[in-house]
């Protein structure tokens, strides 16, 4: 009995340690935070587009967190920009770190590939543009009309002959309009903030959550 309360006790004490350290410690470090300065929020459709992504499960697949080592050379050498740090995921609820890098990371997918055009295409078909790709194609997002259906000055997807449906047109669906939308806000491109002395560093995150709040 005595040797089965020690075995429960050190599993505890081990427990509360690691969380301390890998949770509550960082979380004390982090939480007052100020984003930088030319980090804007997210708007509306930014945000519906980042709930797309998450109910695909893009996160299975794709980063959000260049790093200066990234699989043996620097992510930046990828065109993936320079390493994230703490403060550019303040507007983030939930973080999408991600861990897999199935596809390329997506930090500043915004800033190296600003075209609407491509990104639909890519979601629609991605061997359209990436012949290897094993990403999976997105039709859902899309609806398809025989081109008399088609609104005037509706947006049609440009997708290559070869990949395209016979005699339709496609057309994004708001999903895929908000996804594409989130997709092209992710630039990163801003000077990061020089650190904050800790109760300059609270009294700023309090401003500006203060000012978000109003603004909603």
């Amino acid at each position: 009995m005595e040797n089965e309360i020690k075995l429960v006790g050190g599993a505890v004490l081990t427990l509360a340690l690691a969380t301390a350290a890998m949770i509550v410690v960082p979380f004390m470090q982090l939480k007052d935070v100020p984003p930088p300065a030319g980090l804007a929020p997210y708007t509306e459709q930014e945000l519906r587009g980042r709930q797309v992504y998450i109910a695909n499960g893009c996160i299975a697949c794709h980063t959000q967190q260049p790093s200066t080592i990234g699989a043996g050379r620097a992510d930046a050498v990828r065109g993936w920009g320079r390493p994230s740090v703490a403060a550019d995921y303040f507007h983030d609820r939930p973080t999408l770190l991600g861990t897999m890098r199935t596809g390329p990371d997506l930090f500043n997918v915004g800033d190296r590939i600003p075209s609407e055009d491509w990104h639909h295409v890519h979601l629609y078909q991605p061997r359209a543009y990436v012949p290897d790709s094993t990403m999976p194609a997105y039709p859902f997002l899309y609806e398809t009309m025989v081109a008399v259906e088609v609104p005037p000055g509706q947006y049609t997807v440009p997708i290559p002959d070869a990949h395209a449906p016979r005699g339709r047109k496609v057309v994004p669906t708001r999903d895929a309009e908000d996804l594409v939308a989130y997709l092209k806000a992710m630039t990163r491109q801003y000077d990061v903030a020089e650190p904050l002395d800790a109760a300059a560093a609270k009294a700023l995150a309090s401003e500006l959550r203060g000012r978000t709040r109003q603004e909603d």
